[in-house]
């Protein structure tokens, strides 16, 4: 096995924006050849509120990734968060012509294209379709129909969908900057694939990442993607707070949260105090360590309570042997592995995206960089599918008849398509392509 080819992560982050650069050695683990990163000031929320910022701040992130690895990136693969993002169940359903021939990835492929073609909301536009399980001929709980004959052919999918103008925002962005978006992807996803383990996602596992804007869920079980949601909270609300509740700085809030931040204030005590520089010559303040924890430990609470909430409405509570896998940046947080135990009942322990690293790579150990790693490993899957594809024509079966369920309208009475019909998903990065075209003829 020799090393793949070289590719790009970046994660447009609310606090920090990241660059990797990686590839897969000849052993099959991820070498990280450079990391750049640059504060993050025109991000809120996971959504691009000032352009020019976001792009300086990306640029800065990339020279940096460039001048470690001396790779020079022209492509990266971009993460997306955002409490736009919504995630829907759906049926696919095709018959097959002839039931003597297997069917193919050719079938399965234009099984998820015709997802691509669902109505959404007037300005939603899908960005995953994940199939979960395949049903052939009724029977049910199959994983990978390839191979396989039938007539019935239908799938069980997960689709995720985002705002069509927080979307070619992020496009705008990274165009900007001097770079070509390879593949957009939702980044609890890649989170997930840099923490978890394929024990635990068979096993039943909650992927929580904690960033700065928004805190990303995941929960697998059986293997299969089965929930996906963006909370609006993350370790931003938690600074936010402690600056109005101490009446101190933005920077020193920050300061305060990471060195001596607790969620469980029950485990400060109560002669803890911190001595804070006043501004100017101001007099020095002084903060009960308690009382910090006290701040922190509500609005943690309130996040993890969203969290369960989650994890709950996913159906799936009981059947998540793996328990619960925290990471992000907000998994630095002291004691959130008892906080989160102690709500929810559920084991949790602290997700580090080193599993599927090469030795040398310290610099992207920490679970705030969990993204960014999977953003890498999804690329890096994405380009060796298309160098080998499968062998996928071993028939010229053509489906007699497409028998798609139709959209479950769930917040408008009228629904508009998005999609084009005759390219399914091919023509998600061509409809990116024609939004660039049109700004520019205006």
């Amino acid at each position: 096995m020799t090393p793949s080819e070289i590719v790009v992560g970046l994660d447009i982050g609310t606090t920090k924006i990241a660059a990797i650069v990686g590839r897969k050695n000849e052993f099959g683990k991820i070498e990280i050849l450079g990391m750049g990163r640059a504060d993050s000031v025109g991000v809120a929320r996971g959504v691009v509120l000032n352009i020019d910022q976001t792009v300086q701040s990306i640029k800065t992130a990339v020279a940096e990734a460039e001048s470690k690895s001396g790779v020079n990136i022209k492509v990266v693969n971009v993460g997306i968060a955002g409490q736009h993002i919504k995630s829907h169940q759906h049926r696919g359903i095709k018959t097959r012509a002839n039931a003597d021939t297997e069917i193919s990835q050719k079938d399965v492929d234009a099984l998820i294209d015709d997802m691509y073609k669902l109505v959404m909301l007037p300005g939603e536009e899908i960005i995953h379709v994940l199939p979960q399980e395949y049903i052939i001929d009724s029977e049910q709980g199959i994983k990978n129909p390839i191979g396989m004959a039938g007539i019935r052919l239908e799938a069980n999918f997960h689709i995720i969908t985002g705002q069509i103008a927080a979307i070619k925002n992020i496009y705008k962005c990274v165009e900007k900057a001097g770079l070509e978006v390879a593949d957009l992807t939702l980044e609890p996803l890649a989170s997930a694939d840099a923490v978890l383990s394929d024990e635990e996602k068979e096993a039943g596992v909650v992927l929580v990442d904690i960033g700065g804007g928004t805190t990303d869920l995941a929960i697998f079980q059986d293997g299969i993607i089965r929930h996906t949601a963006v909370i609006p909270f993350g370790g931003n609300v938690i600074t936010e707070d402690i600056k109005e509740g101490c009446s101190i700085i933005k920077n020193q809030a920050e300061l305060l949260k990471i060195k001596f931040g607790s969620a469980l204030a029950s485990e400060n005590q109560e002669n803890e105090i911190v001595s804070i520089p006043g501004l100017r010559g101001r007099p020095h303040k002084e903060i009960s360590v308690k009382n910090l924890s006290h701040i922190i430990q509500a609005r943690m609470d309130e996040i993890i309570e969203h969290v369960y909430y989650e994890i709950k409405n996913s159906g799936f509570e009981k059947k998540l042997i793996a328990g619960i896998v925290i990471t992000g940046g907000g998994a630095q947080l002291k004691h959130i592995t008892q906080s989160v135990e102690y709500i929810t009942g559920m084991d949790t322990r602290i997700g580090y995206p080193n599993e599927h690293l090469a030795g040398g790579a310290e610099d992207v150990t920490s679970p705030m960089y969990a993204t960014s790693v999977g953003l890498v490993m999804k690329e890096l899957q994405r380009v060796e599918k298309e160098s080998n594809p499968v062998a996928s024509n071993k028939t010229n079966d053509v489906f007699a008849e497409t028998t798609p369920e139709p959209a479950v309208q769930t917040q408008a009475e009228t629904i508009v398509t998005h999609s084009d019909p005759a390219k399914g998903k091919g023509g998600f990065l061509e409809r990116v392509t024609k939004w660039f075209s049109d700004d520019v003829e205006k």
